[in-house]
């Protein structure tokens, strides 16, 4: 397995290790408890896009207090949209945190993507989101993570930028795997309050005419592993490296070994450079003496390149004059 592979694996690793022990930590779905609301607006979203692409219409959604959220259509589906409703929330969610991972290279372009989600955080905040018997958390609660997405992209330094729209991403593309409890029960919570199936519910009946529990597991499987999937398939597009960045401990040996390598060839080429230049030097003196005096200098091959940029004059030989023969 090639480094970069190793390095991708590890990143993918460490955001899924990380996300499942914040949340059985106790400050841990505190922590997450944003990134769980982005995810669930782009869950919603995904559904409000299925609805406008299958013709049925997108009116509103709920973003509740307990992080879960519902998406009406203006009019009744069909079955095949009905399918493709259902699935657009699980699928798409993942997907959409690919796009940003795959667009997300260098901190300038995660500047430009962070702004654009904050656009959109912000504008479905105002004209998307409704109030379900007057509480107003959801457009608040969407509208302050614009703003936070927003001030990420313009105050935060580069590095910690990149880091934050590739985790924005990894905790998009992990979301089945934080609700795959929620897919297998057999009715759906949203606000507290009972709301009919859950979508693999919907999916399973819509697709295999049934709600058994191998159906309903088939479809959370299969979103499972399309999560997994998605998320691998945009580190290996992007080649993104930000948290192994970050986080000192992402990366081995042989990736410690081969960035000393590339700073050793480096500083040998720096000391080329620095080498020729104090032999163009030296030439030139040797030339402005032979000028001035009318005779060139005598070779010294003992001095070396150092002693001549210390301009240190190295020892002459000189005749010594013999005993006269009797």
């Amino acid at each position: 397995m090639k480094p970069a592979d190793r390095l991708e694996l590890r990143t993918l690793a460490f955001a899924l290790l990380a996300t499942l022990l914040l949340w059985n930590l106790p400050v841990g779905g505190v922590l997450l408890y944003p990134f769980k609301l982005l995810a669930t607006w782009l869950h919603e979203s995904s559904h409000g896009l299925a609805m406008i692409v299958t013709r049925v219409g997108f009116d509103h959604m709920h973003i509740f207090r307990d992080t879960s959220g519902l998406a009406y259509g203006s009019s009744e589906a069909g079955p095949l949209g009905a399918a493709v409703i259902a699935g657009a929330g699980y699928m798409g969610t993942p997907l959409w945190g690919a796009v940003l991972l795959v667009v997300t290279p260098n901190a300038r372009l995660a500047r430009w993507a962070l702004l654009l989600l904050a656009g959109l955080l912000l504008l479905t905040a105002v004209a998307v989101i409704g109030t379900p018997e007057g509480d107003p958390f959801g457009p608040w609660a969407i509208g302050a993570i614009g703003a936070v997405c927003a001030a990420a992209a313009l105050f935060v330094p580069a590095r910690w930028r990149l880091a934050i729209a590739h985790f924005i991403a990894a905790q998009s593309c992990v979301n089945a795997i934080l609700d795959i409890r929620v897919l297998l029960r057999p009715s759906q919570v949203v606000g507290g309050r009972i709301a009919g199936a859950s979508d693999a519910h919907n999916m399973a009946e819509a697709t295999f005419g049934t709600a058994a529990t191998w159906a309903v597991w088939t479809w959370a499987i299969i979103w499972l592993l399309w999560s997994l999937a998605v998320l691998y398939i945009a580190l290996r597009l992007s080649g993104a490296r930000a948290l192994a960045q970050v986080v000192p401990f992402a990366r081995d040996g042989n990736d410690r070994q081969i960035d000393r390598q590339i700073d050793r060839q480096i500083e040998l080429e720096l000391d080329g450079q620095i080498d020729g230049q104090i032999d163009g030097q030296i030439g030139q003196i040797d030339v402005q003496i032979e000028h001035a005096v009318g005779a060139r200098p005598g070779v010294r091959p003992d001095r070396s390149r150092r002693a001549a940029a210390r301009k240190l004059p190295a020892p002459r030989a000189r005749w010594i004059r013999g005993p006269r023969p009797r």
